[in-house]
């Protein structure tokens, strides 16, 4: 592999002493996991976000191994990570991506839909401004991964019913792309789902 890329930040885990190991989201290649010399360290951190947008430079010696890769920012979302609706949502939508796509099959529509939702995210000056484009962010994924079943139109203009568009959905990702791993992966939902039903007593 030898590419360079925009990408958003999706996972990123502790390898080693200093380094981590990253989960990529690229248009072109899809999610790529690769190997961050110094990803640890204090001038690396702050890059290495979920939901951050980067530029990688991704290069492997041979077919099979972990490819290493250099990454520069382009998008922070780092002042959002302070806030807990947005830290909530960014955690969650960057957490499911990671989990439910596999390696290397790209998803352009994917990318460009998780590109548009952390944005509004950032800049929306409520829940509301993203909660629909969340879901429907959702329902994309379990369609893109082969999952059927119609778009979820969920209404954030009527609270009480966005949270049961929410949960219902929440069930069909337990059922199917999260089914071995929603122990770990949805309890980032679960923290979302608390924090957005105190909007209006929901």
């Amino acid at each position: 592999m030898n590419l360079r890329a925009s990408a958003i930040v999706c996972a990123v885990r502790p390898h080693g002493e200093t380094a981590v190991i990253v989960r990529l989201l690229t248009a072109q290649e899809g999610m790529v996991a690769a190997y961050v010399a110094g990803g640890r360290g204090r001038l690396m951190r702050p890059v290495l976000i979920p939901g951050n947008t980067v530029e990688a430079e991704i290069r492997a010696k041979t077919e099979g191994r972990l490819p290493f890769a250099r990454i520069e920012l382009m998008r922070s979302r780092g002042p959002w990570m302070s806030e807990p609706l947005p830290a909530a949502a960014i955690v969650w939508v960057t957490a499911l991506a990671a989990a439910a796509l596999p390696e290397r099959q790209a998803y352009p529509s994917i990318h460009e839909a998780l590109t548009g939702l952390l944005e509004a995210i950032c800049v929306a000056p409520s829940a509301r401004g993203w909660a629909g484009a969340l879901v429907a962010y959702e329902t994309l994924l379990l369609r893109e991964l082969g999952y059927g079943g119609a778009l979820e139109r969920a209404n954030e203009q009527e609270w009480p019913e966005f949270l049961r568009s929410f949960d219902r959905m929440g069930r069909l990702l337990e059922a199917y792309p999260l089914a071995d791993r929603r122990t770990d992966v949805m309890a980032a939902r679960a923290m979302l789902r608390e924090r957005l039903a105190r909007i209006e007593g929901g």
